[in-house]
């Protein structure tokens, strides 16, 4: 015990870090440089990723904007906070039904609240859509669910990264020598992909929709740079913990109402599912790589809480990423774009999936048949019956190996089973 006291005491003494997590906004998971993609220009990402513990085989929760963001909080699955859609059934913008959402969510236990009461001060910027942030314990916000004031998504804090990164900045200053946590969530590269004139020139030789994208990542990671900036500039690098990770995968199509047909957000394929994962803070967490280990959003709230010496809520599924070796399944939903019953998950499911090792299968939720991804897309997209797919040999998941491997279907239809039957 003598030998131990030590080693206890210097935990316990040691500044809980600050906590900065960014949060990109309909990003596919392949394009990145440090993930190889020969057009996508993201130095200071990819510089955040070498010193940090990378996973590459990361998966968020659901492929849609809102219930992703609010898992990454919550630390639950949409199927438990409740947020499984982006809009309530009727008018989107009615405060009424929005509110009636978000009283919802507010019955979770969120990351930022849980920070504030160890003594951090919190700032949110950018996607939010969980109404007046200040009640889901952020101490201080640039969203306040005013949906007069621009998008249901964020209102002002959508500004932040496209026209300014001052409210981060201030922010930065006035803690002080308190911890704090920043959520930095620009709706970027999300639509409009509206990049400056000198970012887009330099993709010239792509196609124009796909140029204007990879224009908008790398204004995204230019955005990133002036953040990591800042606070190396202020003396704070090295009590920092950086978190990256991008709330749901994107492809981008030539023409316009191509998304059905990417099969990327609001489907259950990796396209819209998979995201890079990775978590900094140098001296202690030590940098790798990791291209096998599966890990999900859900990590993160756990990871960051346990971080700053937290306990962690009971209810939170996920698991302190610095120790998830062990690890070989994730599992996961997606539902329809608009909610039929907001209290009611089942309602909403449209499949379900799992990953375990490198075998992916998605369910079809069969009742729901009929309930629409998103009332502008097609009535009909993706398949009706149960599809296998081998991750390793066909990353794209291109050949549905159901039929051939019914044994391996039926093993995770059992675990996918377990985890959640509506």
């Amino acid at each position: 015990m003598k030998q131990l006291l030590p080693l206890f005491a210097l935990a316990l003494s040691a500044a809980p870090p600050n906590v900065v997590l960014i949060v990109s906004d309909d990003h596919g998971w392949t394009d990145y440089g440090f993930m190889g993609h020969k057009h996508a220009r993201t130095p200071h990402i990819d510089k955040l990723a070498a010193e940090s513990l990378l996973f590459t085989r990361g998966y968020v929760p659901t492929s849609l904007c809102r219930p992703s963001l609010a898992s990454i909080m919550t630390g639950r699955y949409p199927h438990e906070h409740l947020i499984t859609g982006n809009d309530p059934p009727g008018d989107a913008r009615n405060p009424a039904s929005r509110a009636a959402m978000v009283d919802l969510f507010k019955k979770s236990k969120t990351l930022a609240g849980e920070l504030t009461g160890l003594g951090y001060v919190s700032h949110q910027s950018g996607k939010w859509w969980e109404g007046e942030c200040n009640c889901c314990g952020f101490t201080q916000c640039m969203s306040h669910g005013d949906v007069t004031k621009g998008g249901r998504h964020g209102d002002v804090g959508l500004e932040i990264g496209r026209r300014t990164m001052k409210p981060v900045f201030d922010f930065i200053d006035a803690a002080g020598a308190k911890p704090f946590l920043l959520w930095y969530a620009p709706m970027m590269p999300h639509t409009p992909h509206n990049p400056p004139e000198r970012l887009l020139a330099k993709y010239a030789g792509l196609p124009p929709a796909q140029a204007k994208y990879m224009a908008m990542v790398e204004w995204f990671d230019e955005t990133v740079g002036e953040l990591t900036a800042y606070i190396d500039k202020k003396g704070l690098t090295s009590n920092t913990l950086f978190v990256y990770v991008a709330d749901n995968g994107w492809t981008q199509l030539e023409g316009q109402h191509t998304l059905y047909a990417t099969r990327a957000k609001l489907s259950p394929y990796d396209a819209g599912l998979r995201t890079p994962i990775f978590f900094r803070w140098k001296g202690k967490i030590a940098p790798k790589r990791d291209e096998k280990t599966l890990v999900t959003s859900l990590d993160i709230a756990p990871t960051v809480l346990a971080a700053a010496g937290g306990r962690i809520p009971a209810e939170w599924r996920g698991l302190d990423a610095r120790n998830t070796r062990d690890r070989r399944q994730v599992f996961g939903a997606t539902f329809a774009h608009t909610s039929v019953d907001i209290a009611n998950p089942a309602a909403n499911v449209k499949y379900r999936w799992v990953v375990r090792d490198n075998w992916k299968l998605i369910v079809p939720h069969e009742p729901n048949f009929d309930v629409p991804i998103w009332e502008k897309l097609p009535d009909k997209l993706w398949g009706r019956a149960p599809e296998l797919y081998d991750l390793a040999a066909d990353p794209g998941e291109k050949e549905n190996l159901a039929e051939k491997r019914s044994g391996v279907v039926r093993e995770l239809r059992e675990r996918l089973d377990r985890w959640w039957r509506p």
